[in-house]
């Protein structure tokens, strides 16, 4: 009678009830039983209203089967799951699609490896599904916590460890994939799962031990070893994350990197952080690079305080990201990030003058590491200033070029940012070599059409400033800045070194025709550069280094920018160059009056061969034969030998030692050049600045009187230093010696008007009205005291 009973209750039991019981054997072991499989995968695609009962009853099955450890029966009824998901493609899916997540949760939530591998897997399968209508009530909210969890797994069982941390990297992967093809893709993105889901893929690619290999572009794996490799698997998955992001979430996904680099101090050392996002700039888009970019810098303000290792660190992966996103868009906030790095900069230069006042005080020598972990700071913002604007167009690196040379603290002029008063006298050295280094970079590879596109007025007059000429090393820089900015034919390494060139045809120099727009700016700006090179010569703490860079800089000029007018320039700079070494108004030291001597000596044998004009080069190589006899110490190659016997004194009366320019009028006037203006003495033109500067004055160095034209003759000279004596007083009175006086030199301000540059003139003449108007100013401040 029972027998009969049970008979009866089961045929009153629903048809979906027993075709799920039919699919369950007897023995677990014997599987899936696939013929009521087939059975009930037909009556659920007949009758897809019925599915989110066959869902909800399986789910019963593997929670009662989940508790009672019957595992043979889960896996059954998970392969059951996966194949109704697979054939049944309906409307009606919705609800028998939230039964199996609920039974994927259970798998997860149980502390068995075997059943988290397998909810993970089935998982894997559904979100690879495209659903025809999107769910928008669907929510992953567990299922990223949950994979997330499983990615840092600790089993002690290694195999085990690794087998759950690829599950979770797969699970993460298909939560990416399926929200990423949903509706409501959004809500993958928001900082609550990306705090989770990145730092768990970062993780685990810490793991990789071989991290060049992973730099570059992505490459599918080949092999099944590879995706049995947690590192491996995490970072195709992050490049799939972060290739699927958009403008609106990039920043979420990239922020929690910098909590995960900050949190396991992976800045210093950085190869980890910086092989991260060489990943993310390589897997964005490339119209998204900027942003990352922006948020390295933001992360820099942040970390400004931190220690210099791991500002350096930093600064590195900026290095990077900005090696790669100037392929392709870096951003319309240029100058914002040159202005970031040069506040960095500051920041590092104060910081370590603070460490060396400190270390001063207290006798102690504890910074002296900071101090060159601070160089290191400073070197990487260095190295990423001039990669990241040697990288922009020329129309972008001539506004960098000014914005850099502006924020260079000069004397008597205001820095955008920069107050000298504040630094002192070593933070605003420091400042100065910093920031002309970041430029010298910058300027690096840059050809402008027109010299006056390269060296615009406001840029050139802070360039040339005498407050960059106190220090040796600031010297070397602004010369080599207007070398990268006036070498267009990249002669410069043809000329490295100093040296009495035999042939200079050998060389192979490129040249082009003197553009309009070239002798239009030597017009105008031609006086400010002799200037600088005349002065440059005039300093004691001058080396080997100064004189090379100096003759590159007359050597340059003379290829880029020098017609006939201009190399008479020169020339009358070179001899004036000489008459410092021999007159010696200065007091140079006697290596100093060598170099310049030998300086002269090389440029006006690379010049002669220049114009190729036979009997200029003719006495140009006799001078030189006979200093290699007589004066060897006059020549390039034996002043700047490490030992080399340097004279007592110099003599004046020695003219076959010197470059005379009589005898250099001769030979360019039997050739067509205009040299009237050779016998008027180069005087170097004064500035505002020159007043201002704590270095020696201009002023101080050339005569100025009272007329409007001074007297800088040799005759003049004589006749102030001669003797008052009887005969002298005499010829005072005489009215006749008088008048022959006035007549000579009326004569002489002719001559100077008819035979001197204009631009000489006018120098001389505003320097006249600018110490008239200097000396009106205090005649009033002492009569109004």
């Amino acid at each position: 009678l029972s027998a009969g009973v049970c008979c009866c209750c089961a045929a009153l039991r629903p048809r979906y009830k027993r075709l799920v019981d039919n699919i369950f054997p007897e023995d677990p072991k014997d599987g899936l039983v696939k013929a009521d499989m087939e059975k009930l995968t037909f009556y659920a695609v007949s009758a897809p209203e019925k599915l989110d009962r066959i869902g909800a009853y399986l789910a019963e099955r593997l929670s009662r089967d989940v508790v009672r450890h019957r595992y043979g029966y889960v896996l059954i009824a998970m392969e059951a799951l996966d194949q109704l998901l697979m054939a049944c493609h309906s409307q009606s899916i919705k609800p028998f699609v939230e039964s199996f997540l609920h039974m994927v949760a259970k798998l997860l939530e149980s502390g068995e490896p075997k059943l988290q591998v397998l909810g993970t897997n089935s998982f894997v399968k559904f979100a690879n599904i495209e659903e025809d209508t999107p769910s928008y009530h669907r929510r992953y909210d567990f299922f990223v916590s949950r994979f997330s969890a499983m990615c840092h797994s600790c089993d002690q069982d290694p195999e085990v460890q690794t087998e759950i941390r690829i599950a979770g990297i797969r699970g993460i992967q298909g939560v990416v994939r399926k929200t990423v093809n949903d509706e409501l893709r959004a809500t993958i993105w928001e900082p609550q799962h990306m705090d989770k889901i990145v730092p768990s893929l970062l993780f685990n690619m810490q793991k990789i031990e071989d991290i060049d290999s992973r730099t570059g572009p992505q490459s599918s794996p080949t092999g099944g070893v590879k995706e049995e490799n947690p590192s491996v698997l995490a970072e195709n998955c992050f490049r799939e994350l972060l290739g699927r992001a958009t403008y609106g979430n990039m920043n979420n996904a990239v922020r929690p990197v910098f909590a995960h680099l900050d949190h396991h101090k992976l800045w210093d050392p950085n190869e980890f952080a910086v092989s991260c996002f060489k990943i993310i700039m390589y897997s964005i888009q490339a119209q998204y690079s900027h942003h990352v970019i922006q948020e390295i810098l933001g992360h820099l303000d942040v970390r400004k305080r931190d220690s210099p290792r791991v500002r350096a660190g930093i600064i590195q992966v900026l290095l990077e990201a900005v090696a790669i996103a100037a392929k392709g868009s870096i951003g319309p906030a240029v100058l914002e990030v040159f202005n970031t790095l040069l506040k960095h900069l500051r920041i590092s230069v104060d910081l370590e003058l603070g460490d060396r006042r400190s270390s001063a005080e207290s006798a102690t020598l504890s910074t002296s590491s900071k101090e060159s972990d601070e160089r290191i700071v400073q070197n990487a913002i260095i190295q990423t200033i001039g990669f990241f604007g040697s990288n922009l167009p020329d129309y972008q690196r001539s506004e960098i070029m000014m914005f850099i040379m502006s924020k260079v603290p000069v004397l008597g002029t205001t820095s955008q940012s920069l107050d000298p008063s504040h630094l002192g006298d070593l933070g605003t050295r420091r400042i100065q070599i910093m920031l002309l280094r970041s430029l010298l970079m910058v300027t690096s590879g840059y050809k402008a059409t027109t010299i006056s596109n390269a060296l615009p007025a406001p840029f050139l007059d802070p360039l040339l400033s005498p407050s960059l000429m106190e220090d040796s090393e600031l010297r070397q820089l602004v010369l080599e800045i207007l070398h990268n900015l006036i070498d267009r034919h990249d002669n410069r390494a043809k000329l490295r070194g100093i040296r009495i060139i035999p042939d200079v045809s050998d060389l192979k120099i490129k040249r082009d025709k003197i553009s309009r727009q070239d002798v239009s700016f030597m017009k105008k700006h031609g006086q400010q550069l002799y200037r600088h090179i005349y002065l440059g010569c005039k300093e004691e703490d001058n080396v080997q280094k100064n004189f090379e860079l100096l003759f590159t800089s007359l050597a340059l000029t003379t290829i880029e920018l020098a017609n006939e007018e201009v190399v008479i320039d020169l020339i009358r700079l070179a001899i004036a160059l000489q008459d410092i070494a021999i007159i010696n108004e200065d007091n140079l030291p006697m290596f100093n009056r060598c170099g310049v001597m030998a300086l002269v000596a090389a440029y006006l044998n690379f010049l002669s061969q220049m114009i190729a004009v036979p009997a200029f080069c003719q006495h140009v190589s006799k001078v030189i034969e006979t200093r290699s006899v007589e004066a060897s110490y006059f020549l390039p190659e034996t002043i700047f030998k490490d030992k080399c016997d340097l004279p007592k004194s110099l003599e004046k009366d020695e003219t076959d030692l010197f470059f005379l320019t009589n005898k250099i009028a001769e030979s360019l006037g039997g050739s067509g050049y205009s040299v009237e203006r050779l016998s008027v003495p180069y005087v170097p033109q004064v500035t505002d600045e020159d007043r201002l500067s704590r270095r020696k004055s201009i002023v101080d160095t050339v005569s100025l009187q009272v007329d409007i034209l001074p007297g800088n003759n040799t005759e003049d000279k004589i006749d102030n230093a001669e003797e008052i004596t009887f005969e002298a007083l005499k010829k005072a009175i005489d009215n006749n010696g008088l008048e022959e006086q006035e007549k000579e030199k009326r004569r002489l301000v002719i001559e100077k008007f008819q035979k001197a540059p204009f631009e000489e003139i006018a120098a001389q003449c505003e320097t006249k009205a600018n110490l008239l108007h200097d000396r009106l100013a205090q005649i009033l401040e002492l009569t109004i005291r």
